[in-house]
């Protein structure tokens, strides 16, 4: 046979199109930014949040003015300073701004000082420049502490007295702080104790040991010191109530609520989702009906959230819970029972928020049976509903826990209806407790996404209150992680059973 190229004849160069090597490199490209992002973002939020409770170190600084900044160093950041903020200054400040910002390659440099003692200065944070400080001003006292409070915030002083009933029994600053740590503080504090400092601008406040909740030595901290502060923070972070509006104390509440609410729902929607599911693709006749009720569902995904919490407020919690009330709390009417916001309620709205997620997985999830196994089993003599019991179902258990699990992650994260449905700012009491009958599904609850919606919005110490922000985040996305992990292990044991129905 002659060659063909002898013959004048040369193939065609195959385009890089056609055998698709760039659309390999695309696809890898899409790839790996999605997951620069997720992973930036997780990162992001993780290393901001774990360090909220990392004490920092107490400064005193004298400024130019005569005013006394102290307390403890937040944020160190430059900024480029306009006409206007140099016109501002007096001249000896605009001479040493000026110089700073020519030697700083046009910029000043801040620092956000958390000054505390809300009470005195009617303020919780201060910027201070490093052109105010006056020549050595700049100071980190042996002896300045730092006290976290019930109420009022934290306060920086200088101990000078310890009182018990009115009468100085430590005077000093290292006899009085010895004996504040040899006692009890906070709620186990006994009556009349009271430890007196003296503030950055010279003045002596009398502050109550039953009122200190954690109370420390700011610049006399070692690395072991800071790490058990840090733990004890945490421990009281996740175990405590909250308290200052949200800002201080601890979210186990909001925990508490999450986790109920999250379960709860689970629990509503898997079941109603399967049964939907399993009629529409075992038992309905396809036809036009079937497909308008797919195309519902499809779109159902796509509503606004809010828009069921709006139903659910309507329905579940005036007209379903106004009706109970009318036939069995009647006695404690206007005041509502049922007919308001619940965990309950929350429950099932969220079951209606994520239905459509349910169905759709666990429809894809009995269409990969394969229908031979389904012609088997009909073939050895089963009914209808015993070869979807023993046969399609099984096989069928990691789609549908796939399902459960997206929808558990969407409805843990949903802030928007619970607003309308049972999430409040604070809830004294649980929705799950040891007095009879134990569960209480009328009851409002915490949450932790409502939570950082308050913290974010609502706070008015918004500075205070930023770094809880991504601590509470980093807290919710690692509690969906949990669970989701949990489902994620039942779904690969449900697989690894049924080998044979991958999906």
């Amino acid at each position: 046979m002659a060659n063909l190229n002898s013959l004048g004849y040369s193939r065609p160069a195959a385009s890089m199109l056609a055998r698709g090597e760039p659309m390999v490199w695309l696809t890898g490209a899409g790839l790996v930014v999605g997951l620069l992002m997720v992973v930036s973002l997780v990162a992001f939020v993780f290393l901001r949040g774990a360090v909220t409770f990392w004490p920092a170190t107490v400064l005193r600084a004298e400024l130019t003015s005569g005013i006394v900044a102290q307390g403890e160093v937040t944020r160190t950041e430059s900024f480029t300073p306009d006409a206007s903020f140099l016109s501002a200054l007096n001249a000896a400040d605009r001479d040493r701004a000026e110089q700073e910002i020519k030697h700083g390659h046009g910029e000043l440099k801040r620092r956000l000082v958390r000054i505390g003692n809300f009470e005195i200065t009617g303020e919780h944070f201060m910027w201070v420049e490093d052109f105010r400080i006056a020549p050595g001003g700049e100071k980190y006292p042996e002896w300045l502490v730092v006290l976290e409070r019930m109420s009022w915030g934290r306060f920086y002083g200088t101990p000078v007295a310890y009182l018990a009933n009115g009468e100085v029994v430590a005077d000093g600053p290292a006899a009085a702080w010895a004996a504040f740590e040899a006692g009890d503080r906070g709620e186990h504090a006994a009556e009349g104790l009271v430890l007196r400092l003296v503030t950055s601008g010279g003045q002596l406040s009398d502050i109550e040991v039953s009122e200190i909740v954690r109370g420390y030595r700011g610049n006399d901290l070692d690395w072991a010191d800071k790490l058990s502060l840090y733990v004890s923070r945490w421990h009281e972070y996740l175990t405590a109530e909250p308290r200052e509006a949200n800002s201080e104390g601890g979210v186990f509440p909001a925990i508490f609520g999450t986790i109920v609410m999250t379960l709860g729902m689970t629990i509503l929607v898997v079941p109603f989702g399967v049964m939907a599911a399993l009629y529409l693709r075992e038992y309905a006749r396809q036809g036009w009906l079937t497909s308008v009720v797919r195309i519902s569902i499809n779109n159902l995904a796509g509503v606004p959230s809010i828009v069921f919490g709006v139903f659910g407020m309507g329905f579940f919690s005036y007209l379903v819970g106004g009706s109970i009330d009318a036939i069995f709390f009647a006695d404690k009417l206007p005041n509502p029972t049922f007919g308001t916001g619940g965990i309950m309620w929350a429950s099932l709205t969220l079951a209606l928020l994520t239905l459509p997620v349910v169905i759709v997985a666990t429809e894809e999830a009995l269409a990969a049976v394969p229908s031979s196994m389904r012609e088997g089993s009909f073939a050895c003599g089963a009914t209808k509903w015993q070869t979807i019991q023993r046969v399609v179902l099984p096989r069928a258990l990691p789609g549908i826990m796939t399902g459960a699990i997206l929808a558990m992650a969407r409805g843990a994260g949903e802030v928007a209806p619970l607003m309308l449905v049972g999430a409040v700012k604070l809830a004294p009491e649980l929705p799950l407790d040891m007095t009879f009958p134990f569960f209480h599904p009328e009851r409002s609850f915490m949450h932790l996404g409502f939570h950082i919606y308050d913290l974010g919005f609502q706070s008015q110490n918004s500075e205070a209150a930023k770094p809880m922000v991504f601590t509470t985040t980093m807290l919710l996305m690692g509690i969906v992680l949990f669970l989701n992990a949990a489902a994620i292990w039942l779904r690969s044991r449900l697989t690894r059973k049924f080998s044979g129905s991958k999906f």
